[in-house]
């Protein structure tokens, strides 16, 4: 009986060997995982909230326990277009941020603010994807901090109304106030348009559509049906304006503490989101206007040569168009 106690020791002894050996051999142990906060203003039902799930997923598949990916929507973690310079300071890891968002630190950018520059989805991701895209990108790391992983089609921008009225020229537009989020570029395309632009963040459109604090929002169709906007206007106005883009972006500090390996699977996560959103947003556009029709809302398509002509010249004359390299302009155009 004498020798039970030293035996039962002796394998417990073992146990916490074998144990703690496991701790040191294996990785979902051994390692924590990597903290990927996203941030970005879309709301639930947008596609550019949607992708991140689809980030999230295709990175849990490649790299299982290595990361802990926390998405926050409807701008709860940052304000819209806090979150460069909260990625620049190390306190967020990943975001989607528009050009307007880049342009006010690399002002070559602007050019992709400008109105009728990108003529499709298509012409988008060939330019970004391309010499282009590679040596703006470059820029952006240098002057931001930032790491742009990949181009998300945002949608074409058009025009939507309060309240019905006949619009063919820019001159149609005069006296109404147009929202447009916050920035000079934002401001100046919406003045280019005809119309008096009026800075509000995305959250407070729908409250200023419907109480007459604004009298029109300009957004994708998608996102216009996606936030409801269709509710509290009556028109559509199909400028076709402005193809959009948001880039999914990483804090430089957080990509480069990535192993090689890691960084092709964040990477590759993140041209997995940014097609689910594309595909998604060019199909339901191809879809949206019968919605809205149905929803009681007039569609109506001005002479766009006339809008394209207005902001071509108005960019022209401006700060911006002097910001752009010599050549890059004829360059996108060139893209095909």
């Amino acid at each position: 009986m004498k020798s039970v106690a030293p035996l039962r020791r002796g394998l417990l002894a073992a146990c916490v060997s074998a144990l703690a050996l496991l701790s040191l051999t294996s990785p979902a142990v051994a390692q924590s995982k990597i903290t990927l906060r996203i941030s970005t203003p879309a709301v639930p039902d947008d596609w550019h909230a949607r992708m991140w799930t689809v980030f999230k997923e295709t990175l849990e598949n490649s790299a299982p326990n290595q990361f802990d990916v926390q998405i926050n929507l409807n701008a709860a973690l940052f304000k819209q277009g806090a979150e460069p310079a909260a990625m620049a300071r190390g306190n967020l890891e990943l975001a989607s941020i528009s050009a307007f968002d880049i342009a006010k630190l690399v002002p070559a950018f602007s050019i992709f603010t400008a109105g009728y520059v990108i003529r499709e989805p298509q012409h988008q991701q060939k330019v970004f994807n391309g010499p282009i895209g590679a040596e703006l990108f470059k820029a952006v790391s240098e002057q931001m901090d930032v790491t742009v992983l990949s181009t998300v089609y945002l949608g074409t921008r058009q025009l939507n109304l309060r309240e019905a009225r006949k619009v063919q020229t820019p001159a149609d537009l005069r006296g109404v106030k147009l929202r447009m989020p916050g920035s000079k570029e934002w401001l100046f395309l919406g003045n280019a348009l005809g119309a008096t632009a009026t800075p509000l963040a995305f959250g407070e459109v729908y409250l200023g559509l419907k109480t007459g604090t604004i009298d029109g929002q300009d957004n994708p169709l998608p996102t216009t049906r996606a936030a409801k906007f269709y509710e509290v206007t009556k028109q559509l106005v199909l400028t076709q304006h402005l193809v959009d883009s948001l880039f999914i972006t990483m804090s430089n500090k957080s990509w480069n503490a990535l192993t090689p390996a890691q960084k092709q699977q964040v990477s590759a996560a993140a041209h997995a989101a940014a097609k689910f959103n594309n595909d998604s947003r060019i199909k339901e556009e191809g879809q949206l206007l019968d919605f809205f029709r149905q929803q009681g809302l007039q569609v109506s398509t001005p002479d766009v040569d006339a809008f394209r002509k207005a902001v071509q010249a108005a960019y022209a004359q401006s700060e911006y168009a002097r910001a752009w390299p010599a050549g890059l302009l004829d360059r996108i155009n060139a893209t095909r």
